[in-house]
Order: structure tokens, then sequence, then C-alpha cells
């Protein structure tokens, strides 16, 4: 059964130091899609903008400074509140989103309930998959033993 866990909120989009503007955003996590989080954007058009990375970004990114290139994330503090800054790098542009910290972290402590840490790959099923994939079919005895008989004597 999936599982899903969402929060909507606003992030403001930093402009420059003076100057930012509220972007509502979602926060999404799957059990189905264990290892990642999803943050959709609704920045007034059309199509919201999605961006998917690592949970485990968010997870570190709460405590201290983490990850490099597309995406960055660290805690902060912006007139005396707490809040999680993501920089965010596509070729189309980048973006530095604050988030206010404790809703944030609020919704992470739901995903690491649902799914705690180390148990993501339990998640996928793919130890089901490879015994499935693994298990001996009917004829696979004749077929062993017709290989073995073929072999050459190691001993001639």
């Amino acid at each position: 059964m999936q599982t899903v866990v969402e929060r909507e909120l606003e992030m403001q989009l930093v402009l420059s130091p003076e100057r930012s503007i509220p972007v509502p955003a979602k926060l999404a996590y799957r059990t189905e899609d264990p290892f990642a989080v999803h943050v959709t954007f609704h920045v007034g058009s059309d199509t919201p903008v999605n961006w998917t990375f690592a949970r485990e970004l968010i997870v570190e990114g709460v405590f201290r400074p983490c990850g490099h290139g597309d995406v960055r994330i660290w805690p902060t503090k912006v007139n005396g509140r707490s809040v999680l800054c993501m920089a965010l790098s596509s070729p189309d542009g980048e973006a530095l989103l604050e988030a206010p910290s404790s809703p944030v972290a609020a919704w992470l402590e739901r995903t690491l309930r649902v799914v705690p840490p180390g148990t993501e790959h339990e998640q996928l099923g793919m130890d089901d998959g490879l015994s499935r994939l693994l298990a001996p079919v009917a004829g696979d005895e004749l077929w062993l033993q017709g290989r073995q008989d073929d072999t050459p004597d190691a001993g001639a």
C-alpha cells in the first residue's frame, strides 16, 4: 500500500537581500519512491515547477549545510526566525528559496515515521522480486541434471 505525506506551505523566493516574494509550495513524500522528496512550486504560471531530490538532503540540511550542484540546503535565521534555505540550479536558471523550519521539520518527521532511515529499500519490494525471479520452477532440476551430464569429467 502506498502512503503519501504532503504539506502545503508558503516559501519565499529571494530576489535580493532586501526583496523576496511568496511562493506557494507543496512538499510530498511517497513510499513508492522512498529515497526521494518532491517539491512543487506554484509560480503563477499554468504549469507548476517540480523538483525531486534525495530525502537525505533535507534530513541533513535541517541541521547543517549539505548538497552540491543542483540542490543545496542549509538552516539559517532570517529576521530572528528559523528558516531552511534551498538553492536550486538548473539549465533554466537558479533560485534561492526560504522555507519556515518548523513546518518542514514536522513534515520531515512524519516521513521518517512512515519510512525510517535505512529501511527505504524495503519499500521497493526488491527482495520479493528477487525471490520470485530466483525461485526454482518446474523442470529446473532436469535442466541442471542435463548440464551436469554434459560437463567433461575433470579426471579424464
